[in-house]
């Protein structure tokens, strides 16, 4: 997330300027770019700046800045200061592994539930149809956009939790999601998930169709821990890239200032 935003750090190309549209469009517009810049690290974790800064990047007012900032708050990406801009948030990998766990507990008391006597057959039977149209495919027919595919592994698991029919567990799923998006979805855009993602999903899919416990327990398990150690891995790869290429940047341009001032 470039630009005046971004700090010192700087050297991938920033975005055009934004054309005159209608303003919920210009929102929408202006939360992609911004969004795209965190999963990018053209902007990166604690990074700060102002809704004037990303307005004058942009060319736009700062009504859909401040809205489009908003809601990738609400997604855990960025946090406001009261009349001191705004952050984007810091990647704590402690954190994100706690997250992970909960994130596991959960999703195995779900299908531990989906494969008992607790849950009806026919209901279990339509949700697994339900999301076979998408994960029990050809491989000529699966989908090879990774954020389209990030999405559409959000709502296999969310949809698992939910089936389970304990809306307070739901709940709280949702929310360890919306806060585990940002390092779900480097898996799906720098890493090489999307094949294992549908083999994977289709193999707990066919455990919870037979109503193997064991067998789904495990799958889920082993996708969930494989999913948290790539992310991690990727992450780390990611931040020394970019702190990598800012050190190079400062260093050139101080070479080239010191080569004015000796020569100019």
């Amino acid at each position: 997330m470039g630009g005046a935003c971004a700090t010192n750090h700087e050297a991938a190309a920033m975005p055009p300027a934004i054309d005159a549209r209608p303003a919920g469009k210009l929102t929408d517009t202006v939360y992609s770019i911004l969004r795209e810049d965190i999963y990018a690290f053209r902007l990166l974790p604690g990074d700060r700046f102002a809704e004037n800064d990303v307005a004058e990047r942009l060319q736009v007012s700062r009504t859909p800045v401040r809205e489009a900032l908003m809601r990738l708050q609400s997604e855990g990406l960025v946090r406001g200061y009261f009349r001191n801009g705004w952050e984007v948030v810091p990647i704590d990998l402690a954190r994100f592994a706690s997250l992970y766990e909960l994130r596991e507990m959960i999703e195995l008391h779900a299908v531990g539930k989906l494969c008992s006597a607790r849950v009806d057959d026919a209901a279990r039977r339509a949700l697994v149809k339900e999301l076979s149209r998408s994960w029990r495919v050809r491989p000529g027919k699966r989908l090879d956009d990774g954020l389209q595919v990030a999405a559409l592994d959000e709502h296999f698991h969310c949809a698992l939790v939910a089936a389970a029919g304990n809306p307070e567990t739901d709940a709280v799923y949702r929310q360890v999601t919306d806060q585990l998006r940002i390092m779900r979805r480097l898996d799906f855009a720098y890493g090489d998930c999307i094949a294992d993602t549908y083999d994977e999903h289709a193999a707990i899919l066919e455990a919870i169709a037979q109503g193997d416990a064991d067998d789904a327990a495990t799958l889920v398990a082993r996708h969930i821990e494989g999913s948290h150690t790539v992310v991690e891995r990727i992450t780390i790869e990611r931040l020394e890239q970019v702190r990598a290429a800012t050190v190079h940047t400062a260093v050139v341009q101080s070479t080239a200032q010191s080569r004015r001032k000796r020569f100019g």
